[in-house]
């Protein structure tokens, strides 16, 4: 685990372990039960809208965190197209020296095997 994953289990069992001796010291008071009930009430209402505010705030960063995510696949694919395109070109450089290459051999032994067939059909004096 990370340290931030260490800190926000931390945080995690404080705040339910905070919660959970309000919950104690408020049955154990000295209250009448309506007073008791009232205050469960409202405490527990508190803790929804807490809840519902700390679930938005996590949806907000994971969708920000998607859309970061999505912005840098973008900007890889761009880069692999571009590495590509400039590979293929480069392939398509070597590709035309090397046919070069092929016919300039292929006129050489074509010269010397002609050259060759001359010599074979002169006359000998």
């Amino acid at each position: 685990m990370t340290e931030r994953d260490d800190f926000g289990a931390f945080l995690l069992g404080f705040v339910v372990g905070g919660l959970t001796g309000a919950v104690v010291a408020l049955l154990l008071a000295p209250q009448s039960g309506e007073d008791t009930r009232t205050v469960i009430k409202e405490k527990a209402i508190e803790l929804s809208n807490k809840a519902s505010e700390t679930v938005e705030e996590a949806y907000a960063r994971a969708e920000a965190a998607a859309i970061d995510a999505r912005a840098r696949a973008d900007e890889l694919a761009k880069i692999a197209r571009s590495r590509a395109e400039e590979l293929q070109r480069r392939g398509q450089v070597v590709l035309e020296e090397q046919r070069a290459k092929l016919g300039e051999t292929l006129q050489s032994m074509r010269k010397q095997e002609g050259s060759k067939s001359s010599e074979e059909q002169k006359p000998e004096a």
